[in-house]
């Protein structure tokens, strides 16, 4: 295929107007075609429903209305305690058409998790569901600022208002805020390695900021036809500004699941729904290879196009999901605070197996040593975007900056640099080679050593579901390494397997490389978006060896 990277490169120019509404570009714009379908949505209950984008904004502008009898103001914080579900779209155009912050959160979080985001951010309204009310529950006396509870899907306690009741005395009609593109929209707490969670505020144009990397991810998305899907939680970045705010910006139907992630029910999902995009994060996509090897025997799917992010696909990933689904795998780096600023477009661009990708139109992205000068091409660095683009003008993806730590603010960047604390190489075309966190990075008998690569090694062994890499401390190298491995169903763990599995890698990749200690593990930790939580196995290890605390 022909390289048309660098034309396409060059010649974006970002358009962001003065006066920007997320809630009006994502809803308002499209609700005057009443038959336009917006969201499907189905649990693993078996309940369905279907909603056009102006049933959205007629429950939009009732709950636009109650928020603000409950004395919402711009500005104000309403956290959305909800899985995938309408109320959850619902309540974000609501906050944004208001001027409101909305502030997602994942029904996954325990009650100090909660307490720490609710009181730190100063929540004046919670929306829930059963399952997050059980955990506000406990806590809510200790939030002064919470004013308000409100409650979907049967979550009813003393003191907590329902949804339905409070929008069927709510007036349909409400005239959206004239919020500036500055203006704040979305405050969401990223966890790091150290310290407690950060609040990294995003204001409305940031959705604009991520829409060059989801056309392009989405090889020009939308095409006629096109419906959406993704696992990925509306209550964190990856579902909220990679699937549902810019499917629905472009006027094109998204499908929500609630529900527990399932190879083989996502494969029936695609097939039922017609759908068309996914965002799909590797480790999905390894237990749905694992699970369905031969997909397209079994289902009748439609995909067109393939994003993936969070971790490293790697060539047998990338390779399956090509032969299998006929979809070329587009992977995408970003993070919260200047997220989609990175990855691929196989239509526009050749994708490489394994690579992150190329800088997406509108983002100078570089990589970069301590001082924040750019190393040569095949040096390890740290992945940064600067404020503004090629053409001298400002980045619109950048977030505002850390809820109440302008201290962290400042040391994200260096310069103009904003630093991502993620590895990378950059290869001779500007590709982007990922190599792990910052502090996944190891040390071994002198050698650097970053996970990604030996982990998707170790998944192209026929027994390994899913492995993640990290170091083990050792008196005479410092570090070795170390896998923990998920297997695959019907194989059970035994000394002759780990052996086997160890000359797997140690006839594929460098010699330091292979992992010296193997243990089988039942699942790996994962985060609630989908990454291996390494930091939670290498201080386990630390903790065996002694070395820890």
């Amino acid at each position: 295929m022909s390289d048309r990277y660098e034309e396409t490169y060059r010649a974006f120019r970002w358009e962001v107007p003065q006066r920007f509404n997320i809630g009006v570009a994502c809803c308002g714009r499209h609700a005057a075609e009443r038959h336009r379908f917006a969201l499907y949505w189905e649990d693993e209950e078996g309940g369905t429903a279907a909603y056009t984008f102006w049933d959205l904004q007629q429950q939009a502008n009732r709950l636009s209305n109650v928020l603000a009898a409950l004395g919402v103001g711009r500005g104000d914080r309403v956290g959305i305690l909800l899985p995938q579900r309408p109320e959850t779209a619902v309540a974000h155009i609501a906050c944004y058409q208001m001027g409101a912050v909305a502030m997602p959160l994942s029904v996954l979080f325990g009650p100090e998790a909660l307490e720490y985001r609710l009181a730190n951010s100063e929540t004046v309204v919670a929306i829930v569901d059963p399952a997050s009310l059980a955990n506000l529950a406990p806590i809510r006396d200790r939030l002064p600022h919470l004013g308000h509870v409100i409650g979907v899907a049967g979550a009813r306690e003393a003191g907590v208002a329902h949804w339905d009741e409070l929008l069927a005395k709510a007036s349909r009609r409400f005239t959206p805020a004239d919020t500036a593109a500055e203006d704040p929209a979305v405050l969401i707490y990223t966890s790091g390695t150290t310290g407690p969670p950060k609040g990294a505020l995003i204001p409305h144009r940031a959705l604009i900021g991520n829409l060059p990397g989801f056309t392009y991810s989405h090889d020009l998305f939308p095409q006629p036809g096109d419906v959406f899907w993704s696992p990925a939680d509306w209550a964190w970045t990856g579902g909220l500004m990679d699937a549902l705010l810019p499917t629905l910006y472009f006027g094109y139907p998204i499908l929500g699941y609630r529900g527990r992630f399932d190879a083989e029910r996502a494969f029936r999902l695609m097939e039922k729904y017609g759908i068309r995009n996914t965002f799909l994060f590797p480790t999905a996509l390894k237990m749905m290879m694992k699970a369905v090897p031969r997909p397209r025997s079994r289902y009748d799917l439609a995909l067109r196009s393939m994003m993936s992010a969070g971790e490293a696909v790697g060539e047998t990933v990338f390779a399956w999901a090509r032969d299998e689904l006929g979809v070329v795998v587009n992977e995408m780096f970003g993070q919260t605070e200047m997220n989609y600023i990175v990855g691929n477009s196989h239509t526009l661009w050749p994708a490489k197996p394994g690579s992150m990708g190329r800088p997406y139109p509108g983002h100078r992205v570089a990589v970069i040593d301590d001082d924040g000068n750019e190393v040569p091409a095949g040096e390890v660095g740290e992945v940064a975007v600067h404020r503004r683009d090629i053409h001298g003008d400002p980045d619109a993806v950048f977030f505002l900056g850390y809820w109440k730590n302008e201290e962290a603010t400042r040391r994200k960047f260096t310069g103009d640099w904003c630093r991502t604390g993620d590895l990378a190489t950059r290869d001779a075309d500007g590709y982007l080679w990922y190599q792990g966190r910052a502090d996944d990075v190891f040390k071994s008998a002198g050698y650097r050593i970053g996970p990604s690569e030996i982990e998707n090694c170790l998944v192209k062994h026929p027994a390994v579901a899913n492995a993640a890499v990290v170091p083990s401390p050792d008196p005479e190298r410092g570090n070795v390494v170390k896998a923990f491995i998920v297997l695959t169903p019907g194989h059970a763990p035994s000394d002759a397997l780990g052996e086997e599995i160890r000359q797997h890698v140690r006839g594929r990749l460098a010699p330091y490389e292979y992992p010296k200690e193997i243990e089988f593990i039942e699942a790996l930790p994962m985060t609630t978006t989908g990454k291996v939580q390494r930091r939670v196995l290498r201080e386990l290890e630390a903790k065996r060896k002694g070395t820890g605390s």
